[in-house]
């Protein structure tokens, strides 16, 4: 499995020829989610969701689907008849070959007086990556690789080791990191590496692991 990391909150997941893209929102490279099989989106902000990329995404691939909460394909089911489905907490479905399983519900709180919408994580294959979304939900099962938002309005450094702790993956690679500066991202590194418990590392846009 090949993971490559796009601006922001967005990678795209290779295994076996098919194309894996989660988040391609508007922080994000125009063509991050083109040649995708399949666009998974954790929820509605547009540095998540951002309909021009997935529109031409769904022209560029006649067989590609779109796998999101009710708010997100409410705005763009009915262009793309029978390719976007609706999931949610506890749901579980396979495609393009990917086993997806939907952890989560609620966004992060940002403010008290902000009301929280619904956001979704992502499990693939078992828990050989876990992206979140805007939220800091745990799943209930191991993780080898956490996609770790780490930069946000609604979060604190403190919040985001805890949350390494808590989850115990494997390895860590940031996201949701277009409000970092280059200043701030040796501060981050070096907390979160020496304090969550786990490999932490960083991608810049257009890099890959192997998973």
């Amino acid at each position: 499995m090949k993971l490559t990391k796009k601006s922001h909150a967005c990678v795209r997941i290779e295994k076996d020829g098919r194309t894996l893209v989660i988040d391609p929102g508007g922080f994000s490279e125009q063509d991050a989610a083109l040649g995708a099989d399949v666009i998974l989106v954790t929820h509605e902000h547009a540095d998540h969701f951002d309909e021009f990329r997935l529109r031409a995404a769904m022209e560029n691939n006649p067989t590609a689907e779109i796998y999101t909460l009710k708010s997100v394909a409410e705005r763009i089911a009915a262009a793309f008849p029978g390719r976007v489905h609706t999931v949610g907490h506890g749901d579980a479905f396979g495609a393009a070959g990917f086993d997806v399983q939907v952890h989560g519900e609620l966004h992060a709180v940002i403010h008290p007086d902000i009301p929280r919408i619904t956001n979704v994580g992502y499990l693939i294959d078992g828990g050989k990556v876990f992206h979140p979304g805007d939220a800091l939900t745990v799943p209930d099962q191991a993780v080898e690789t956490l996609m770790l938002p780490v930069m946000a309005p609604w979060s604190k450094i403190a919040e985001v080791i805890d949350y390494v702790r808590e989850v115990r993956p494997r390895r860590a690679y940031d996201i949701h990191d277009a409000l970092l500066t280059d200043l701030a991202r040796p501060i981050y590194d070096h907390q979160i590496g020496a304090l969550g418990g786990a490999d932490h590392q960083r991608l810049s846009p257009g890099a890959s692991a192997e998973l």
